[in-house]
């Protein structure tokens, strides 16, 4: 860009220093499952609800739009259990509004996570058509994807999880999926009709009312470690499915990785930071692009009002192909690059929103042309007494969080910390055309 044609507001923020940074590692309980199939096998040959399926059943298979840890292996494993017993699986991408909202547009969001009919070894069975199975006492209706209505039997997939925008008994995992997955578009406008604080809600009425009045046999649940990898199988009956899903919230809450900030020992993350540099934000590292579970960023005014980490500014470079243009969240940055709104997909993006009532998420912050003025911008207005000397972390998204680089100014307080040791030398931040390309680590 020359600078006849580089934008006044880039000559703004081109003198800005940044500061050095240095690779950091943190380490988390790394227990996890090397073998998904065979974890998958052993679970439904201790579950007496797997005797449930019946020689000659047609079986519907939910599946989501979140990236999950060996998802097309255990999704695999799943059919080939269902088949084993004598039935016949078929697959349903279970997601609301994801995908833009169409039959097509959730088909290929599975095939960007891997699971296509060639790999699976089933038929995947799509379509945006619900019926009303029922009515909630203030006249809400409550739907399910016909397919798997129509089917002999329902297995429930998905992984538990906190939720990105509330805190409640169930909040991502076999409840959400039944209530707002198989809901589709319009069920899962229905569940959010009355604000995203009110959602916990209704998934709880509609997700019992679908396991009272639909033919769900059980639900497959994983969780995952904070390093993104299975560590534990659980197969749960359809009777008290919900009662027995909660103490696994827990443990997978307890899972979850988190930003070297605040007390150690402390549940969630504590403390102020200047700049956060987010490399990736994408539906397979969050429903929300990025995990307000890590940035403290929420879309709920109600969660905000409770958040412990203030990062003064956040800067999102990227949007992962993966996501399919869903950029949904973006909007929890305060600038992003030119490259991510290039890839932002309104019609994605909008359905999301709208299904959701949260038209914040799909807001576009500042753009900037490149990684390094919108650093830059994130720097220069973060607030600090001296920007040269800013306290600023770099994340390679919201759920990897093993490696990080951070600032000079931070390191003194990070080699106190147990749990993290510093791995690189201190460098500058380099660029190639604008992008940034201090590399991760092959692991990332």
């Amino acid at each position: 860009m020359s600078d006849r044609t580089r934008p006044n507001y880039v000559k703004l923020v081109e003198d800005t220093p940044l500061p050095r940074i240095a690779l950091c590692r943190q380490s988390f309980p790394s227990d996890h499952i090397e073998d998904p199939a065979a974890a998958v096998h052993d679970e439904m040959a201790g579950a007496d609800c797997a005797a449930k399926i019946r020689p000659g059943m047609s079986l519907a298979i939910t599946a989501g739009s979140r990236g999950i840890a060996a998802f097309p292996e255990l999704v695999t494993a799943i059919v080939k259990e269902v088949r084993a017993r004598g039935a016949e699986p078929f697959v349903v991408p279970s997601m609301g509004s994801h995908g833009g909202a169409t039959a097509e547009g959730q088909t290929a969001a599975l095939e960007k996570l891997g699971v296509t009919e060639a790999v699976i070894g089933c038929p995947i069975r799509s379509s945006m058509e619900t019926v009303e199975i029922g009515r909630l006492d203030n006249g809400m209706s409550v739907r399910i994807d016909r397919l798997a209505h129509e089917a002999d039997g329902i297995v429930l997939f998905n992984r538990i999880k906190p939720h990105t925008s509330f805190r409640a008994a169930n909040e991502s995992g076999l409840a959400k999926m039944l209530a707002i997955g198989l809901g589709k578009q319009s069920g899962a406008e229905a569940c959010h009709s009355r604000g995203i604080d009110e959602v916990p809600v209704y998934v709880d009425l509609m997700a019992r009312m679908k396991l009272e009045r639909c033919k769900i046999l059980f639900g497959i649940g994983t969780i995952e470690n904070a390093y993104d990898r299975l560590a534990r199988v659980v197969v749960l009956d359809s009777e008290g499915m919900l009662e027995a899903e909660q103490p696994f919230l827990q443990e997978a809450m307890a899972n979850m990785p988190r930003l070297p900030l605040g007390p150690v020992d402390a549940p969630t993350a504590a403390g102020d930071l200047d700049v956060l540099v987010v490399d990736q934000i994408g539906k397979e590292f969050s429903g929300t692009g990025m995990d307000p579970n890590i940035t403290h960023r929420f879309s709920s005014p109600k969660m905000q009002a409770h958040a412990t980490l203030r990062i003064a500014r956040l800067a999102a470079l990227e949007l992962s192909p993966r996501s399919n243009g869903n950029g949904n969240g973006a909007a929890r940055a305060d600038v992003v690059t030119a490259r991510l709104e290039a890839a932002f997909d309104r019609e994605a993006v909008y359905a999301n929103a709208l299904t959701s009532t949260v038209l914040t998420q799909a807001h576009m912050p500042m753009v900037m042309p490149d990684d390094r003025s919108a650093i830059q911008a994130a720097v220069k207005t973060c607030g600090a007494e001296d920007i040269s000397n800013a306290r600023l972390l770099r994340v390679p998204n919201t759920l990897h969080l093993e490696y990080i680089y951070a600032s000079e100014a931070m390191l003194p307080e990070l080699q106190a910390r147990p749990g993290i040791e510093i791995v690189g030398a201190l460098e500058e931040m380099r660029f190639e055309d604008g992008r940034l390309i201090n590399s991760w680590p092959e692991a990332q």
